[in-house]
């Protein structure tokens, strides 16, 4: 067999595996506040700047308006959103927070650290460990996005 076709030489299911596993450790504190892994991220978006065209929401999470489009009107349905054209451009459409997604705000802010626990066994994860992490996480996605 090829050694370069070996599973443990794939840096790609590494990535993959980590990314599947975060996302799990995720599910019992988001299933708390009502919200998917996806939603959240959207949130996320939403809480840093609300009133944001869905395009640019799609750009931010490197995901195409199609995926992002369904994503938004269930959030609309479970209340967290509004849809509204903008007066502007009726073209576009903005994402607003109502009310209720704005004070899921306060109530994700124990997410990250809920996170940082369940990683807090990793030993190599260092916070000098983790901004090096960042940082070559940020090259590849800015490589690969070209």
């Amino acid at each position: 067999m090829e050694d370069s076709l070996r599973l443990d030489k794939q840096l790609c299911f590494r990535l993959y595996t980590a990314s599947r596993l975060i996302m799990q450790a995720y599910t019992p504190l988001l299933s708390k506040l009502g919200l998917t892994y996806p939603q959240y991220l959207v949130m996320m978006v939403l809480w840093e700047k609300d009133g944001q065209p869905v395009n640019d929401i799609a750009k931010r999470l490197y995901l195409e308006t199609n995926t992002v489009t369904p994503l938004l009107k269930r959030m609309e349905t479970e209340g967290f959103v509004e849809r509204l054209r903008d007066e502007a451009d009726g073209r576009k459409v903005l994402v607003r927070l109502t009310a209720a997604g704005r004070a899921l705000e306060a109530a994700a802010s124990s997410v990250p650290e809920g996170l940082a626990g369940a990683l807090s066994p990793c030993r190599s994860l260092t916070p000098n460990a983790a901004t090096g992490l960042f940082s070559t996480l940020d090259d590849i996605i800015e490589t690969l996005s070209r």
